[in-house]
């Protein structure tokens, strides 16, 4: 009789194991749905605020594609510094971001190729072509909102998770020369690159006479 009740108290035990593992399982099946579907956010495009006119003269650089992924590659080995996160660029036919993105307490391969399209105001749409992390599945979506969130970018830069691309606010760049910057024409495939520099004459300290 006794050896009855334990064998029904170990049935109810592992029951109870059984059931309370699977009831774990769904939870993290749920977790884990919530995580991929939920609702993208959308930022913000910053909003160039107009400035008074200077004095000023305006030049146009042209320089190559390597000349700028070098360029690039420096700001951004300066703006990680001692972070944890990376990634890089790579100019090539198209805009080739390459890095890692933190999930759970790993990480995983991040590719994302990007079209260049250059503004009228002189800034930039980085609008996405392809993008993987590692085997994952995720939507595209999800995976720019990881970007958003775990790789640090300038302020200057804003990630649209819901329109698929990152806007480059190259015209908002805090230049220490005070020159201003702007893009003419980026064409990768050609090798031609061309940007507008702006430089005020009072930051050469000279003063225009006027009427």
């Amino acid at each position: 009789m006794k050896e009855r009740i334990q064998r029904l108290k170990m049935k109810n035990k592992w029951k109870k194991l059984f059931y309370s593992l699977l009831a774990f399982n769904i939870f993290i099946i749920i977790l884990l749905l919530a995580l991929i579907f939920w609702p993208v956010s959308q930022n913000e495009i910053p909003v160039t605020e107009e400035q008074m006119e200077q004095d000023s003269s305006e030049f146009v650089i042209r320089t190559s594609k390597q000349n700028l992924n070098s360029l690039v590659n420096a700001y951004i080995e300066k703006l990680l510094g001692d972070t944890r996160h990376h990634y890089r660029i790579s100019l090539e036919d198209d805009v080739h971001l390459i890095g890692e993105l933190p999930v759970f307490s790993t990480t995983v391969p991040l590719s994302v190729h990007f079209e260049p399209l250059v503004q009228e105001n002189g800034d930039l749409i980085l609008k996405q072509r392809s993008i993987s992390v590692g085997l994952l599945e995720l939507p595209n979506q999800k995976i720019m909102e990881y970007m958003d969130k775990y790789l640090p970018m300038p302020e200057w830069v804003t990630v649209n998770p819901k329109e698929q691309e990152i806007y480059v606010a190259v015209t908002d760049m805090d230049i220490q020369s005070n020159f201003q910057v702007a893009v003419q024409t980026i064409d990768l495939e050609a090798n031609n690159l061309a940007f507008k520099l702006k430089i005020p004459y009072e930051t050469l300290g000279i003063e225009m006479l006027r009427d």
